[in-house]
C-alpha cells in the first residue's frame, strides 16, 4: 500500500538502506523539507518499507529528492508504485514536471526512471563514473490549471 506519511516514518526506513553511505539525521531531513513537501510511504505488513520525498523546485517542477525501498521488499513493484503516486500527486498539485538526480552506482533507479519516460538533461562529472550525477526530467500532462509559463519554465 502507498500512502501519505510523515518524516519520522521515512527516516526510519532510510536508516536501513545499505546503499546510502551518507547518514542523515531526522533533523537534517526536517531542515531540507519545506512545509507542504510530499512524503509518500510504501507499507507492507503494517510497517513502512519504502518512501519517496519531494518538494517544489524554483523551476516549477516537483523535485524528487530522496526515496528507497528496504532490500527485503525490492522486486515487488513498490518503487514503481511510489513513482506513479508521486507523479499523480505532482500533476494534481499543478507541477509541470518531475525532476530527479541519481548516480551510475544506482543502476536499478536509472532503469526505473528511463522505463518511466524520464529524460536525461544533464550529467555532472566528478572523475569517478560511479559518482557521476545524472539529472532527469519528466514533463507531466498539462492539466489546464497550471499556466503555460510554468510548464515552459520547468522544461528549460
Amino acid at each position: 500500500m502507498i500512502r501519505m506519511g510523515n518524516i519520522e516514518e521515512a527516516w526510519q526506513v532510510l536508516q536501513a538502506i545499505p546503499e546510502f553511505d551518507q547518514r542523515r539525521s531526522l533533523a537534517q531531513l526536517r531542515d531540507r523539507l519545506p512545509a507542504g513537501a510530499l512524503i509518500l510511504i510504501a507499507e507492507a505488513d503494517g510497517q513502512p518499507v519504502g518512501f519517496k520525498l519531494g518538494y517544489g523546485a524554483e523551476d516549477g517542477s516537483l523535485y524528487s529528492w530522496l526515496g528507497a525501498v528496504l532490500p527485503a521488499y525490492r522486486k515487488a513493484g513498490l518503487a514503481q508504485r511510489l513513482l506513479e503516486a508521486q507523479e499523480a500527486w505532482a500533476a494534481e498539485n499543478g507541477f509541470a514536471a518531475v525532476t530527479v538526480k541519481s548516480m551510475n552506482r544506482y543502476p536499478s533507479m536509472l532503469r526505473l526512471l528511463i522505463r518511466n519516460g524520464y529524460q536525461i538533461r544533464l550529467v555532472e562529472h566528478f572523475g569517478d563514473p560511479a559518482r557521476e550525477r545524472i539529472h532527469f526530467i519528466k514533463p507531466l500532462p498539462w492539466n489546464g490549471a497550471q499556466g503555460h509559463l510554468l510548464a515552459n519554465r520547468a522544461l528549460m
